[in-house]
């Protein structure tokens, strides 16, 4: 008889607060959809995170639940992935106030991430924003997972959820697995078009420089069209990422696009200059996203679909976590119901 191979565990979650983009999908999304034959997956709305700063609640759930769509709409099987909201499993919250109590003051301050959100958010420094980073702990721990994919500007808060998990485990004896960060060999970094040394940003209020998945064509045609490049003359298409980071950009756009090696696109618009370079990717966008928006709205038109989804996924997710959440109780000497 054959013994199962029991899946590693690999979680993660984006904040409903601003519309998928290009470079979600590209960097992340797209990624997290060929992954679910080798692990068990976890992907989560982070609504709770949202509530760090002031949103209308009347677009945080539409934001949510169209997140949601885009999420299956791009490749990300509710059979095979736990699709869920954040807020759907008490214990995210209930974890996060215990583990509260295992990180130190000092280590929250040093947290890059809250410098930056409280310059943004001058008029609002509240207490979820300092201890945000708590919570994210929560959201890994719980499922005990082996790895979680993160950008570099994640490291620092996956690198505390070590520190607090290490912390908690020697208290208290073996408890939660301690995740290593999963950061791939190859990742589409896709950078804002009108400003090429930002990442592209799903919260860039105006959004010019940014492709959003539910974009119309005619939309993505423009922001390509306008995409910032460089002055050198004669317009050449080459991949420099320090002299020419704009057309860089383009470059890698199109080659995740088509598939195509930087030197193939070299040679496809030798001597045609940015004129045609910079339609040729925007179609390219325009004809990998477009499926993707389709059925993203076929599906937010189909409710009864989409609840099934969520609460299935929620749980799922909830007998996970709350195993943790138990042996967690009952470590630090909580009264078990």
């Amino acid at each position: 008889m054959e013994e199962t191979v029991k899946k590693k565990v690999m979680l993660s979650g984006i904040k409903p607060t601003g519309d998928l983009t290009l470079g979600s999908y590209l960097g992340a999304i797209k990624n997290w959809a060929e992954r679910a034959d080798k692990y068990d997956c976890f992907y989560f709305m982070a609504d709770l995170h949202a509530l760090t700063t002031r949103n209308n609640p009347a677009d945080l759930r539409r934001r949510a639940l169209e997140q949601l769509a885009q999420y299956v709409a791009c490749g990300l099987d509710p059979e095979k992935n736990t699709l869920f909201f954040q807020s759907h499993v008490p214990a995210h919250a209930e974890l996060g106030w215990v583990l509260n109590c295992y990180t130190m003051f000092g280590e929250l301050s040093r947290m890059t991430q809250f410098k930056d959100k409280s310059a943004k958010n001058a008029d609002n420094i509240n207490g979820g924003l300092f201890t945000y980073p708590v919570l994210m702990a929560a959201d890994i721990l719980l499922y005990q997972p082996d790895y979680v994919p993160v950008g570099d500007d994640q490291k620092q808060h996956v690198e505390l959820t070590r520190d607090v998990a290490q912390r908690f485990n020697n208290l208290y004896g073996e408890t939660f697995k301690v995740p290593e960060p999963f950061i791939p060999r190859v990742g589409a970094r896709i950078m804002d078009l009108l400003d090429p040394a930002s990442k592209m940003s799903k919260s860039d209020e105006v959004g010019n420089g940014r492709v959003c998945l539910m974009d119309k064509p005619e939309d993505i045609m423009r922001k390509f069209k306008r995409a910032v490049t460089d002055s050198e003359t004669g317009h050449c298409v080459y991949y420099d990422a320090e002299k020419k980071p704009g057309v860089a950009n383009l470059m890698q756009i199109y080659s995740v696009c088509t598939g195509k090696s930087f030197e193939q696109i070299e040679a496809e618009f030798d001597g045609k200059g940015y004129g045609a370079f910079k339609p040729a990717v925007g179609e390219a966008v325009v004809e990998m996203l477009r499926p993707i928006r389709e059925e993203a709205e076929h599906i937010m038109r189909d409710k009864a679909y989409l609840e099934g989804i969520y609460r299935a996924g929620a749980e799922r997710a909830s007998y996970v976590a709350e195993r943790t959440l138990r042996k967690v109780y009952k470590k630090v000497g909580l009264v078990q119901k």
